[in-house]
């Protein structure tokens, strides 16, 4: 017998890299859950829940650059909708792969579970068309065009993709075999010709310029062309908040993150003042933008697209973002700008041993406590504020969820973060709110034999919602109260370290263990109900009490 059409879609993802399978079965789906079972080059990650396993997919495509996750039909496709939607948004390609009623059902128009009993079988691959950049159903007669259609797509745009695979085609021989490979996108000479003389002529004639690291350049996994060009241009750069260490933050031309008026003053102005600007892969989203408070002069800016570029009012299409960093790299010269400040971290922390934790003893110690080459997973809100200011060392990398913002997502995002990376240290710092959302999925470390750092603070609530709305004390913010302590025992994480600190002292012995530990480890960190990070307190200032992203 010749490949199927399962066979034909597993060994092209196996031939781009994918052979982690995020997911959880359903009878619809079962031809494909046994065709990854079956494969000994795959490996199925089954997830708690269809959300958590989008997520997970989320986290692992943001460190092996790609993902996948199989859910089936129905329920199963719609509990992951969310987790794919935050996939698109944030620009990770992430392949959604669903098993669905065979083709004969559906042509009976037979009345069947997990649908809406009205026969009307492609509602839920309509409902996902927004949040995706290519869908198809397989058949044994489409499915070598349409699997290069969608894998083109997906590699291509950094978005996800919808594959549906109805059970009776998965199982089909396929009808047509010819291969169909598809080009990638490619920039028109004559107008990168054009550009790169007119960005190179800016940068020489700028006695202060400014590089501006954006995520984009991280999800089309440019870091080394990026990182020639700063060395080569000795130019100074910064991130925006979504960019994080994405590049390493002990680079000597690192001065620190840009947030608008948010976070750090010196270097707000000295982004704002500068001469030239020019930003790569951007994302201008009103958190990454520190509430719309960045002031560049569109005059002093040139913009890098993925597929073009913007120098002052003039827009150029047609150029990809790595064609113009490689020309760059190749013509470029040493620009001798001075490096005007060095990013300082958080400093001390405050407070004595038996004190109360409070913000400012926690994140410091939070950033002392980072290693090289960690994987970092901070939960949307003040857990990820906190530290956008912390200085990571050589090849640590920092992720949050800063457009799409669904509270839950680091829990199960640095299960799949960790699972890419099992031989990195993988830490995440949460709030009880958003962990409450997926905590169950902890369970998952110690199934996969995965030993994080799991820092969760108990603040009584969900703080990021008291600092954005009028009445911080209304009872709509207000949480059960979990041992979240003991969540790590009643889940089967046995032999992991588990404590609740709730002094400045206790905290300092329980980063010590965890540092030293041979295990997962999970620390329960109380803190006072309103004891929120400095961005969190400028947010409530510019939300709450002046204008802001709300007007």
């Amino acid at each position: 017998m010749g490949q199927t059409v399962i066979q034909h879609l597993l060994e092209r993802l196996k031939e781009i890299g994918i052979t982690d399978i995020f997911g959880v079965p359903g009878d619809y789906a079962f031809p494909v859950n046994d065709a990854f079972c079956t494969d000994s080059d795959f490996k199925w990650i089954g997830c708690c829940n269809e959300l958590n396993a989008a997520y997970a997919a989320d986290g692992y495509a943001r460190i092996k650059g790609k993902a996948a996750v199989c859910t089936t039909y129905g329920v199963g496709e719609l509990s992951a909708i969310n987790g794919i939607a935050g996939c698109y948004a944030e620009n990770l390609p992430v392949f959604h792969i669903v098993g669905i009623p065979k083709c004969t059902v559906q042509r009976n128009g037979n009345l069947i579970h997990h649908s809406l009993g009205n026969g009307e079988f492609d509602l839920f691959h309509k409902m996902t068309q927004p949040v995706v950049c290519a869908s198809t159903i397989l058949t044994a007669e489409n499915t070598v065009a349409e699997v290069e259609r969608c894998i083109n797509a997906a590699l291509t745009k950094k978005h996800p993709v919808y594959i549906a695979v109805p059970a009776d085609e998965a199982i089909k021989e396929l009808g047509c075999t010819k291969p169909h490979t598809l080009p990638s996108p490619v920039s028109n000479k004559d107008t990168l010709d054009t550009v790169i003389p007119l960005i190179i002529e800016r940068l020489e004639k700028a006695e202060s310029a400014i590089a501006m690291v954006g995520a984009l350049i991280g999800r089309h996994e440019l870091h080394n062309p990026m990182l020639e060009f700063i060395d080569k241009s000795g130019i100074p750069f910064t991130s925006m908040f979504m960019a994080k260490g994405t590049l390493s933050e002990t680079h000597p031309n690192f001065i620190g993150v840009y947030n608008g008026r948010i976070l750090d003053e010196e270097v707000r102005q000295t982004v704002e003042s500068a001469d030239l600007v020019v930003s790569f892969g951007t994302i201008l989203s009103d958190i990454n933008t520190g509430a719309f408070t960045v002031n560049l002069r569109p005059n002093h800016e040139i913009k890098i697209h993925p597929d073009r570029v913007c120098i002052g009012h003039a827009v150029y299409h047609n150029v990809q973002m790595e064609d113009v960093l490689s020309e760059l790299c190749a013509r470029i010269g040493n620009l001798s700008l001075p490096i005007p400040m060095t990013p300082q971290g958080l400093g001390e922390p405050v407070g004595e041993a038996d004190d109360e934790i409070t913000a400012e003893s926690l994140y410091p110690r939070i950033e002392r406590f980072f290693a090289a080459n960690d994987i970092i997973m901070g939960e949307t809100g003040t857990p990820s504020m906190g530290l956008v200011n912390a200085r990571l060392p050589e090849d640590a990398v920092f992720f949050n969820q800063t457009l799409w913002g669904s509270i839950g997502w680091a829990t199960p995002a640095s299960f799949g973060a960790a699972l890419a990376a099992p031989d990195r240290r993988t830490l995440l710092i949460t709030g009880e709110g958003a962990h409450q959302m997926t905590a169950h999925e902890i369970c998952q470390f110690a199934r996969f034999k995965l030993k994080p750092i799991i820092l969760c603070v108990n603040n009584d609530g969900y703080l990021i919602e008291r600092l954005l709305c009028e009445d911080p004390y209304i009872y709509y913010n207000d949480l059960a109260q979990w041992n979240y302590s003991k969540l790590p025992e009643a889940l089967g994480m046995d032999g992991w370290f588990s404590v609740k600190v709730t002094t400045n002292r206790e905290l300092d012995k329980a980063l010590q263990k965890a540092a030293a530990a041979d295990s997962g480890c999970y620390i329960e960190v109380v803190t006072g109900m309103m004891e929120s990070p400095k961005m969190g307190r400028v947010l409530n200032e510019i939300v709450v009490k002046g204008p802001g992203w709300k007007t």
